[in-house]
């Protein structure tokens, strides 16, 4: 008799962002380690945007946990409540260059997250994904300098790090899930955010905010968690092959995001997006007033997170 595994995998993102490129990779790997040539049938089911079953982006954490789900990716700010020192990750210009971050989330930093994972939450951290260099664009003027973000209304992530930083540059800060935003994004509510590139272009923001300023002012990264309780359920070789499978499915993860900006650079067409690259001073001023938010958060987290994500 064959034995039967299932796994439901979500994201909020359409079929083609780098997070469901890197999904479907995991569930095909799965596939080839645990499906029929193992004795089993294997149903993996990547639900690729659950934005479109009327959920939020913040829903999929709790689906996990509840079990709906056995597997998600979403970013690390959701999970602050359970591993606070994941708030390290996303404090302002703390994450200097691609190689070093990503070399921090696949050793020293990942492992000590996977601990912390373990320790106090409900979850498995199987990976920690490139999430991009967050960029500011709006839909009123092009952004050279902190003076020209003041009195503009920004969608902001779901973090309190992230609304006081972006204050600071002088936006009027406004927390919404990105299903919201992006249901909103033609009307009055917002008139600026920031993404990585692949997000502005995929969510369609570009079609509706002009400027697009290359600040590059925050990092994000995603947790790739699956529920534990169903994990240590599971016998020894589906648990290697999760954990190896999620391995391999997030280098090819941050393989995509490391040649995404390029990418999507090319696809934003010049007559209808303006393109805003900061010289040294513009990007220096924009590092000067968002660094009393950096000082303080610095107040109350372990200097060791800082040394091992390689910031300042």
């Amino acid at each position: 008799m064959t034995d039967s595994l299932q796994i439901k995998f979500g994201g909020y993102q359409k079929p083609a962002s780098i997070h469901n490129q890197a999904a479907a990779r995991f569930g095909k790997l799965l596939q080839q380690r645990l499906g029929e040539k193992a004795g089993r049938r294997l149903d993996f089911q990547l639900i690729g945007n659950v934005l479109d079953l009327g959920r939020k982006s913040g829903d999929l954490p709790l689906m996990v946990e509840s079990g709906e789900l056995a597997c998600c990716y979403i970013s690390t700010v959701r999970f602050t409540r359970w591993v606070p020192e994941l708030a390290v990750i996303d404090l302002p210009f703390v994450v200097k260059d691609r190689p070093s971050v990503q070399h921090a989330l696949n050793h020293a930093f990942g492992a000590f997250m996977k601990r912390r994972f373990a320790e106090s939450s409900p979850f498995r951290l199987l990976g920690l994904w490139d999430n991009g260099f967050r960029h500011l664009t709006n839909r009123v003027r092009p952004i050279r300098t902190p003076a020209d973000c003041v009195g503009l209304k920004m969608r902001t992530q779901m973090s309190a790090s992230h609304g006081e930083a972006l204050a600071a540059l002088g936006f009027v800060p406004i927390p919404a899930d990105v299903k919201e935003f992006t249901e909103q994004i033609g009307g009055d509510r917002f008139e600026a955010q920031d993404n990585p590139l692949t997000n502005t272009y995929n969510f369609g923001v570009c079609q509706f905010h002009r400027y697009i300023t290359l600040s590059g002012h925050f990092f994000g990264a995603s947790a790739m968690i699956v529920n534990a309780a169903w994990f240590a359920r599971q016998p020894p070789d589906v648990q290697t092959a999760i954990d190896a499978c999620a391995v391999e499915a997030t280098a090819y993860q941050h393989q995509l995001a490391a040649a995404e900006d390029e990418v999507i650079l090319k696809k934003i067409d010049p007559r209808e997006n303006e393109i805003v690259t900061l010289n040294d001073a513009e990007r220096a001023a924009f590092v000067a007033a968002m660094a009393p938010v950096l000082a303080k958060y610095r107040g109350t987290l372990d200097a060791r997170l800082f040394e091992m994500l390689g910031g300042p």
